[in-house]
């Protein structure tokens, strides 16, 4: 008797065409090499594209953005009865800076082959830390979409910039990063600006008890929709994780070598200060990596410059703080580098979520010092990742090159120093505002100056220096026959004391 072989056979993703996507944006994905949906899309899109209000929650790295973009622009660009006149009909509110730059690019990739009238489909971020004259003649020249961070958007929506009362569809992306940057209260100020007949859609990897409050405060009976199944792992399953005990005067070795290492490609390392993160990418320059910083103390261009290079490879590692780095979504990460151990669960994953996007794997390490340990056993048990002890590790120890694959010829620098771009765009962009204050500062007319000294006047072609000179040394210094006798100090008289009576009387 034949056995009976039970096989299974591995399901396709369907395509967007076969979810009801229009071909305009079948087609822009399709030269982005996007051509089926992942789990978040293929459980939203069905719900999105016929105007109901969802909420879609899904880790980092699963392909959100177009799970609500896709029906934001279908539903915009597919409403007869309301025509695209340039006032923004759909508004996505994002916690930072990096995350509007990415959220609006990715967007106005799948918008290309769509228009409004005669005119191409119009995709504008709004985002602080830029000036605001650019961004007003934007939203007036026409934005169909706008994607914005609420502290930006509020402002020129409160200076009627921005309006608001014409929106078809707002998306919160995010919503627990909002949270936790505390938002919250700028996003209920927009939320009274938009009217009530819309739809809304709000994306997150958590569902904190105050975002859920949230939701019910300004969605019309949402469908709730997790891509994974409860019981997941809350980290990538395809993420490889490693956990060394490692000295802190050791640890700029540790990670030279781990950069290294056989196949790595892009590389995000995380520190939990901004000097720490320009200690650590200023070291790994000077050791010949090709390394870029992006925290705080960066302006934005520096910031906007350093993230660049990364997408487009010219820098292959990124030091970034914690906050600085929400939002930065790269799908070809490979490793990640945790240089400080994470001030929680939510901080580790949110960090190892960089690596091991869209399907690829990814490997974590974290390097956790003495005095971190108490903070990585909690971390260790809320994850479940059963590693409470890590194994003390060096720069030359075996375990370490053999686990990561190190070779074992792999020294402490690769080639010259290098200059990390956003430094470079950060000293010059310094010094556009610093000789631009000078030029501010300067008097119309320094030749009709005139300053007030003890002594008198001095010139009025003298420096304020040369004045206080002038009055200082006036009591001494001679008069010079060949040109202005210095001026002279006024004396105070005492009065004249009254004659002393004679004889008595």
């Amino acid at each position: 008797m034949t056995p009976l072989i039970a096989t299974t056979r591995p399901t396709t993703p369907p395509s967007f065409t076969e979810l009801g996507v229009r071909d305009e944006i079948v087609r822009a994905l399709a030269e982005d090499g996007i051509e089926h949906a992942f789990a978040i899309q293929e459980l939203t899109l069905p719900l999105a594209l016929a105007g109901d209000d969802l909420i879609g929650q899904a880790r980092t790295g699963m392909g959100k953005t177009y799970g609500f973009g896709i029906p934001l622009l279908q539903r915009i660009t597919t409403s007869p009865d309301r025509p695209l006149t340039g006032a923004p009909r759909a508004l996505v509110v994002v916690p930072t800076r990096e995350l509007c730059i990415q959220v609006s690019g990715d967007l106005a990739d799948a918008a290309k082959y769509l228009t409004a009238g005669d005119r191409p489909l119009s995709v504008q971020a709004i985002y602080g830390g830029r000036p605001y004259e650019p961004q007003i003649e934007a939203l007036q020249a026409g934005a169909d979409v706008v994607v914005g961070t609420p502290g930006r958007l509020l402002d020129l929506a409160q200076q009627g910039h921005l309006q608001l009362g014409g929106l078809s569809v707002l998306v919160l992306d995010e919503a627990d990063e909002m949270l936790d940057l505390g938002f919250l209260p700028d996003i209920e100020r927009i939320l009274a600006r938009i009217p009530d007949d819309r739809q809304s859609m709000l994306f997150s990897a958590t569902m904190p008890g105050p975002i859920i409050t949230l939701a019910r405060s300004f969605m019309n009976q949402p469908t709730h929709i997790r891509a994974e199944a409860p019981h997941s792992s809350a980290v990538h399953d395809a993420t490889e994780q490693f956990v060394y005990r490692a000295h802190a005067l050791d640890k700029a070795e540790l990670v030279a070598r781990v950069l290294q290492a056989r196949g790595r490609g892009a590389t995000m390392i995380f520190t939990r200060t901004k000097r720490t993160a320009q200690k650590v990418a200023d070291d790994l320059g000077e050791r010949g990596f090709k390394v870029g910083a992006v925290h705080g103390d960066l302006g934005q261009v520096a910031r906007e410059k350093a993230l660049k290079s990364f997408r487009s490879g010219d820098i292959d590692v990124l030091v970034a703080t914690d906050v600085a780095a929400r939002g930065i979504d790269i799908d070809d990460v490979t490793h990640v580098i945790n240089y400080q151990c994470p001030d929680d669960e939510k901080t580790y994953v949110h960090r190892i979520g960089r690596t091991g996007r869209a399907g690829r794997t990814g490997v974590a390490v974290t390097l956790v010092d003495w005095d971190e340990l108490a903070r990585w056993t909690l971390i260790d048990k809320a994850l479940n990742l059963c590693c409470p002890d890590p194994a003390e590790t060096y720069s030359s120890s075996p375990h370490l090159y053999t686990e990561l694959n190190i070779p074992a010829e792999a020294s402490g620098t690769v080639g010259k120093p290098t200059r990390s771009p956003a430094k470079r765009a950060d000293s010059e962009d310094r010094e556009r505002r610093e000789s631009s204050a000078d030029r501010q500062r300067a008097p119309r007319n320094p030749t009709r100056k005139r300053r007030r000294t003890r002594g008198g006047q001095a010139n009025g072609t003298a420096s304020a220096g040369q004045a206080v000179e002038t009055a200082e040394t006036a009591s001494t210094a001679p008069s010079d026959a060949n040109g202005p006798s210095a001026p002279r100090r006024r004396r105070r008289r005492r009065p004249s004391k009254p004659a002393a009576a004679v004889n008595g009387s």
